[in-house]
């Protein structure tokens, strides 16, 4: 099967979004598969080194937007501990799910319509860290369009993503003054201890009943072990349904206020990703479920670039990549019996849509 065959290729090219030089080389061969199924090469753009690459087919007005990203978490020198294979109908491999296997298939997809116009096709290098190059470009190309389809892997199952958290990241900042912790410690002001009352009210701001999610993750602290520690900080991971929740955590997170005497709080960050409403991936989904039968869908913790175009007010479908799972995970791995199914699902959307 050629789609089985340019999965590898992409897979064997180790691209952490971190390694500029991996990410250009593995941006080199996705051009090169993409460019030998869509008949043009593509517009190589590189924002802070970071290189993203945009096939805008035909010449009429855009129609449909087919996202996906050639980054992945995993470190070069992954593929000689977890190599690329293909065993009892399961593929493995470094990103095969998330999303390698989800950008084969876009080239596939698009080269079975006959007629790409009105298509444009943005794989990008960076969203395994955010986004932070491609952010702008990805969200003003979505304007452009009347749809976004997402192809990271699916959810659990096969079903298709209908709704995403949004994602907020911050880093609090506790200053004191430092003392002799031994000697005079009733002289310092302690950042320890004023990030653990930090950490406590942080954690409050969580809302289980409305799928909201604040958790303090990275800390650190102090210099010594004999000293008082006179600065600390740590790290807020945010995960809401809804803009209302985003809203209300950021306020709350800027409004927190030193409890020892003469401690400092600094609170940098904020909002990453807008949710991904089920009002905006609704009509896709009803058009993708007369084409598969049965198809099922789900809400999500994990953001994706999807969350940019959903907040734009593009309509946005995501979870159309690989069936498989163990996304960021050594389990991770793609059913083979689904490859062809859900790239022709695929077409048909597209096809749909222009």
């Amino acid at each position: 099967m050629d789609l089985l065959h340019d999965i590898e290729r992409l897979v064997t090219c180790e691209s952490p979004s971190t390694d500029l030089a991996a990410v250009a080389r593995s941006a080199d061969v996705t051009a090169e598969v993409g460019s030998a199924l869509l008949g043009a090469p593509p517009e190589r753009i590189v924002l802070d080194g970071r290189t993203h690459l945009r096939w805008r087919l035909g010449s009429g007005p855009r129609r449909v937007l087919l996202l996906g990203h050639h980054d992945t978490v995993w470190p070069i020198g992954t593929l000689e501990r977890i190599p690329f294979e293909v065993r009892d109908g399961v593929l493995r491999g470094p990103g095969c799910f998330d999303m390698k296997t989800g950008v084969a298939m876009i080239f596939h997809a698009v080269a079975a319509l006959g007629s790409s116009e009105g298509v444009t096709v943005l794989i990008t290098g960076d969203e395994e860290i955010g986004s932070p190059s491609s952010r702008g470009l990805i969200e003003t190309e979505a304007l452009e369009h009347e749809a976004v389809l997402v192809t990271e892997g699916s959810a659990d199952g096969g079903a298709l993503k209908t709704e995403r958290k949004g994602t907020s990241m911050y880093e609090v900042t506790l200053h004191g003054r430092a003392a002799h912790a031994g000697l005079e410690p009733e002289r310092g002001v302690n950042a320890t201890i004023e990030a653990a009352y930090q950490i406590l009210a942080v954690s409050r701001l969580a809302d289980a009943a409305a799928g909201t999610t604040v958790v303090p993750t990275v800390l650190s602290a102090g210099t010594t072990t004999n000293t008082v520690p006179a600065q600390g900080k740590f790290m807020v991971d945010v995960r809401v349904r809804n803009l209302a929740e985003q809203l209300r955590v950021d306020e709350a997170m800027r409004a927190l206020e030193p409890v020892l005497d003469g401690a400092k709080v600094e609170i940098t960050g904020g909002p990453n990703r807008a949710p991904m409403e089920l009002s905006a991936s609704a009509a896709l989904f009803d058009l993708a479920s007369g084409f598969l039968p049965g198809l099922a869908r789900a809400a999500v913790g994990g953001a994706s670039d999807g969350n940019f175009t959903a907040g734009v007010g593009i309509p946005t479908l995501d979870g159309l990549g690989a069936v498989g799972g163990g996304a960021h995970a050594e389990s991770e791995h793609v059913l083979v019996s689904e490859l062809v199914p859900r790239t022709r699902l695929l077409t048909a959307l597209v096809r749909e849509l222009t």
